[in-house]
């Protein structure tokens, strides 16, 4: 070394190495690989180990967030699975996952479209509507499917919460529902998320259900019954689940009020999250939650000083299948 090379606090020798990809790798070892690398592949390969540590610990009390559109983009069995298999200790998601969830739990589909049509995108989108048919970027969904849903909550759901009831139990009784149709009239598709929840005991949040076709239907039918939801009743039940674990982490995907809703249960107890992983597109310069970065969370005293954090920018609908598979595969590969 010359005698002129400074003095480094930062720098150690730890050289960016090349990522290979053959065939016959597993997920784990794609994943491996990309840890060799930088950028958005070192994040992934991060969000990677912070994920099994997270899924891995007993100890570890685990709240997820789902926003964005993860159901009818075709993400709902991979989260159904974590649940199942005892990943998710507590969901917080959108009213919008839970309608397109139910929809499929009692017989409806999503289909494959296309973001534009011949014509301009006006035109495509005007046709669609003509023909009844709601899209979600490439994913197009029936507008009789809405109608489905609406005789399922007014036949099976809301009759059965004559009161004023939390939201959590509304998801619960959603669950329930959905669980028993499905299996009552041999639905090929499975039960879904909320069912799988209710039939785990998983509890599952939904802060802001009124944005939402659920949320609608729920409001309609309060018009006319003494059906009614607490809006803050969940709020002492999700943080008590987070103030009795002895260790926690947090896995967003997404933005929006399920993060901040995940995020914002260590604002009132004396310890903060020990894991944090999130998967988002959204830019953090704007200063906006949705982009917010774990690294800020830090400063609200949302995660440990010491606590190990990840965020993954990139389409959710790419990410989380990797990410989990990837965790899943490292913990369950011990067992």
């Amino acid at each position: 070394m010359s005698d002129d090379t400074p003095q480094r606090e930062e720098f150690t020798h730890d050289p960016i190495e090349h990522a290979r990809a053959r065939a016959g790798m597993t997920v784990g070892e794609l994943a491996a690989e990309y840890g060799k690398a930088g950028v958005g592949a070192s994040d992934l390969h991060r969000a990677v180990g912070i994920t099994a540590s997270m899924f891995g610990e007993e100890k570890t009390s685990v709240l997820f967030g789902l926003a964005g559109a993860m159901v009818p983009t075709g993400m709902r069995r991979l989260v159904v699975d974590l649940i199942r298999d005892g990943y998710i200790d507590a969901l917080v998601t959108t009213g919008a996952n839970l309608t397109h969830d139910a929809i499929e739990g009692i017989g409806g589909k999503h289909h494959h479209g296309r973001e534009h049509g011949e014509g301009s995108l006006r035109e495509h989108d005007e046709t669609l509507r003509d023909e009844w048919v709601d899209r979600i970027y490439d994913v197009y969904l029936p507008q009789e499917h809405f109608t489905l849903l609406e005789e399922h909550l007014r036949a099976a759901v809301f009759p059965e919460l004559e009161r004023t009831v939390t939201i959590r139990e509304l998801t619960a009784e959603l669950g329930r529902a959905t669980a028993e149709i499905n299996a009552s009239e041999g639905i090929e598709e499975d039960a879904g998320i909320a069912a799988a929840a209710f039939e785990e005991d998983v509890p599952v949040y939904c802060p802001a259900i009124q944005d939402s076709v659920l949320g609608l239907q729920a409001w309609i039918y309060s018009q006319t019954s003494e059906f009614s939801l607490d809006a803050l009743g969940d709020m002492t039940h999700l943080n008590d689940v987070a103030y009795e674990a002895d260790r926690t982490g947090a896995f967003v995907v997404g933005g929006g009020v399920p993060k901040n809703y995940v995020l914002q249960t260590m604002l009132v107890t004396p310890t903060a999250y020990d894991y944090a992983v999130q998967l988002t597109m959204d830019s953090p310069n704007t200063g906006g939650l949705s982009g917010a970065t774990l690294d800020e969370a830090r400063s609200w005293g949302k995660i440990e000083k010491a606590g190990e954090n990840a965020s993954v920018y990139a389409d959710a609908t790419i990410t989380l299948p990797l990410v989990v598979a990837a965790a899943r595969e490292r913990i369950e590969g011990d067992q």
